[in-house]
């Protein structure tokens, strides 16, 4: 039999980039996880800053490097959804790294001023308003764009959005309009739900907005569900959308930016693979040649990119409390932790991530099924992206065998219900952010401490 380590380095590339093995105990980028075990303790979540600024620059270069080879004469924006992570470190970084925001609440709002009141972003910042709003959407969308917030940008849902703005704003205002998409044929409908139908968008504009001095049509979004995908589905629908905008552009001359919604894929498996700058060329190339084509002046290109801002920059660790054999092949490591309320994708859309241990390295492994503390029976994780099975080193003699979920950092917290009830009152994870100083230390500042149990008494009214 093989160690574990062996069994990582013959069927991925590794060491990586990402991942390296020191003494037997894992490192990700360059942080001894086995360090800040000792430190902190598991469950434990992790929040590595760095990686949030790596990929929007990336994003950026490749946008930016693409625009320069097709003599793209418009400039790149790129945008981050506060939906994928809504903490305020994340948001922060991603201002640092010169992202604008996209916004799909109320209550998004409300940092946009907390974030103002703070001086981390002027009123010129681009905020762009999503969603199908409420009545306090819309009324805080008004509220910001009278405040002076003038590139906060509502972005058009449904044919009587607009009717709230026009009597509530009394500034001059820009608005998109989001068209909604055709959805693969596998779903479940044909048309999404979210948008202006295709055939209704030109009425939307000549009726409720052309020849008015107090608003302009400055955007057209554009949004997949499943993201950016180098498929016939994605490449028909975004050019069924450039047409739309080189359609609309003839007749309003105001209109001048497409906003792609539905990030970059990230890093489920150490067998990934995806072209990021095939993709970002041939999205260029094809905006500007169907543009070329109507003979109408390229547009700014927005993309709007969560996961991909803050996926890949998230870690939760367990420890294996104990084995369970069940019957005569089925092993259970039992974590410290839900799937289902720590890492809740796992559970709901069978979201695989990169699952590594993280010492022990030089063990035997052997196929185990983790199972979690619940008593649902579907509190498990038995899979990889790349296996239908998972393997682990052998646990000898009660020896501590610690493991990691990396690329988390999108949405768990937020589904899971960050702070508030859990199922079977699992408690929230402790919570670290580890950034570095410019010589490269890091540092590690602790978010929150586990949950205690006097916070959900107090949720349940006791």
């Amino acid at each position: 039999m093989k160690r574990y380590e062996d069994l990582i380095s013959q069927t991925f590339e590794f060491p990586n980039e990402e991942f390296r093995v020191k003494n037997n105990e894992l490192y990700f980028h360059d942080i001894p996880l086995m360090d800040v075990i000792k430190e902190h303790g598991t469950p434990l979540k992790i929040s590595y800053l760095p990686k949030i600024g790596q990929n929007i620059t990336k994003a950026t270069e490749m946008f930016r490097n693409a625009m320069k080879k097709h003599r793209y004469k418009e400039e790149y924006l790129y945008c981050y959804c506060t939906k994928s992570s809504h903490f305020s470190f994340v948001i922060e970084e991603t201002l640092r790294n010169g992202s604008h925001l996209e916004t799909s609440s109320a209550y998004d709002l409300e940092i946009v001023r907390k974030l103002h009141e703070k001086e981390l972003i002027d009123k010129d910042i681009i905020i762009v308003c999503n969603g199908f709003k409420r009545p306090l959407y819309k009324q805080y969308i008004a509220e910001i764009i009278n405040e002076g917030f003038e590139n906060c940008i509502p972005v058009l849902d449904n044919l009587k959005e607009i009717d709230y703005y026009l009597e509530n704003i009394a500034k001059p205002f820009e608005v998109g309009i989001r068209v909604a998409a055709d959805e693969e044929p596998n779903f479940e409908f044909y048309t999404s739900r979210l948008g202006v139908r295709y055939n209704d968008v030109n009425r939307l504009y000549e009726e409720k907005i052309k020849g008015r001095e107090n608003v302009k049509l400055k955007m057209l979004h554009f949004f997949i569900h499943w993201g950016i995908s180098d498929t016939a589905y994605y490449w028909s629908e975004l050019s069924r959308f450039i047409f739309k905008y080189c359609e609309l552009k003839k007749i309003c001359d105001d209109l001048d930016t497409i906003d792609i919604g539905g990030g970059f894929p990230i890093k489920t498996s150490m067998q990934f693979e995806f072209d990021y700058e095939y993709m970002v060329d041939q999205i260029v190339q094809n905006i500007k040649w169907i543009c070329d084509k109507n003979h109408v002046p390229v547009p700014k290109i927005m993309t709007e990119f969560g996961t991909y801002t803050v996926g890949e920059s998230g870690a939760t660790i367990y420890s294996i409390l104990d084995t369970k054999l069940q019957n005569d092949k089925e092993l259970w490591y039992m974590i410290d932790g839900s799937f289902i309320t720590h890492l809740p994708d796992s559970y709901g859309l069978n979201q695989k991530y990169i699952m590594l241990a993280i010492n022990n390295w030089d063990k035997l492994y052997h196929k185990v099924n983790l199972g979690g503390l619940t008593c649902d029976s579907l509190d498990y994780y038995n899979s990889e992206a790349h296996s239908s099975e998972v393997f682990l080193p052998m646990i000898d003699n009660g020896e501590p065998l610690y493991i990691g979920f990396f690329h988390t950092g999108a949405y768990q917290e937020s589904i899971g219900g960050y702070g508030g009830l859990q199922h079977c009152l699992i408690p929230q994870p402790k919570h670290i952010i580890i950034d570095r100083k410019e010589n490269g230390e890091l540092v590690t500042t602790v978010f929150s401490e586990e949950q205690t149990s006097e916070s959900m008494i107090r949720l349940l009214g006791y």
